[in-house]
């Protein structure tokens, strides 16, 4: 009898089964997403810190930071360029919400001297977010002073002239991409544990941070250590929501900071005009509020940014080849 009714069990369809554990899914996921910030710090509560906020995306940041009705500290090392975007920001809140400090991302002193304005002003900060940066656009042998022909590469050996200057621009891009970012986290991480909610740091990287690129190699190797420093500190304070945004080319005039372009001439441009193919300010900006709201922790952008660092992984050959077409590099 038993064997009979064993035969007359029938097994559930996969797709029955798929049904079934949809839901339990769904609400497995809603458990472990992170609560919104929102319910925990409303927008014109936020206190919002902006280091590199003269220009670029930092600056359009500022802007919509001010929109939302937030408390907002721009920091720049440009004084002029700094009030001209303090100013822009007063226009779009109330102006005593408005403050902003000069001062260098790389200089102890100087964040030092931010930190202390912020505690003064607002007991603190709720949201840091670190855009300051510097670019870095030539092949590292060239940087040296060596270039490559169809013969090879002349003159056949860098110079110890060339190998010194060579030493002169990774540090200043090291400065820029490394200790800025390295600075303050020492600086604001144990104010932000302190005095916040719900702590957020934003950390705006590069998809070459973790997809190698011809003439990049400074700037991808500079900004990978800082990726990889606040990936390690996201691990020691986990009270602190940290974010990683690693976009692609963005419009603008960054490459205006490239550490390594030769004296007395503009920097060697080789990727198409960023302003015609780059990503919108406006559209990289709303999306970095967007993922702080969220507590998002790496956000690719585009988003197919993310295929292409698995791609590598998987057939990094192809990529290799794909990178040298975006950035016209030809390998003598």
């Amino acid at each position: 009898m038993f064997n009979f009714l064993q035969h007359l069990r029938v097994d559930p369809p996969p797709a029955t089964l798929a049904l079934g554990a949809l839901p339990l899914g769904l609400l497995l996921f809603r458990y472990l997403q992170p609560a919104s910030r929102l319910a925990q710090i409303p927008p014109t509560q936020e206190r919002v810190l902006i280091l590199g906020s003269t220009s670029g995306v930092g600056r359009t940041l500022a802007h919509q930071y001010a929109k939302r009705g937030a408390r907002i500290c721009l920091v720049g090392r440009r004084e002029s360029m700094l009030e001209e975007a303090a100013e822009e920001c007063r226009k779009l809140c109330e102006s005593d919400r408005v403050l902003c400090v000069r001062g260098d991302c790389a200089s102890v002193e100087d964040m030092a001297k931010v930190r202390d304005a912020v505690i003064k002003e607002w007991d603190g900060i709720d949201t840091l977010i670190i855009t300051a940066g510097v670019s870095a656009l030539q092949p590292l042998m060239a940087v040296a002073g060596v270039t490559a022909t169809k013969d090879g590469l002349s003159p056949p050996h860098a110079t110890t002239e060339g190998m010194n200057h060579a030493v002169g621009v990774a540090k200043a891009a090291l400065d820029g991409n490394f200790f800025g970012p390295y600075i303050a986290a020492i600086t604001f991480i144990p104010l932000l544990t302190s005095c916040s909610k719900s702590p957020s740091i934003l950390l705006f990287s590069s998809v070459a941070a973790l997809i190698p690129a011809p003439t990049r190699t400074l700037y991808a190797s500079t900004k990978s250590a800082s990726l990889v420093l606040f990936q390690a500190l996201a691990i020691e304070h986990p009270r602190i929501s940290f974010l990683s945004f690693l976009p692609a080319t963005i419009e603008g005039d960054f490459r205006a900071s490239a550490v390594d372009t030769p004296p007395n001439s503009s920097p060697v441009i080789h990727e198409a005009d960023p302003n015609k193919y780059g990503l919108r300010r406006e559209v990289v900006a709303s999306r970095c509020i967007q993922a702080i709201d969220r507590k998002e922790k790496t956000v690719f952008m585009p988003q197919y940014m993310r295929i292409g660092h698995l791609m590598y992984w998987i057939w990094p050959a192809y990529v290799e080849w794909r990178a040298r077409v975006k950035y016209n590099f030809r390998a003598e």
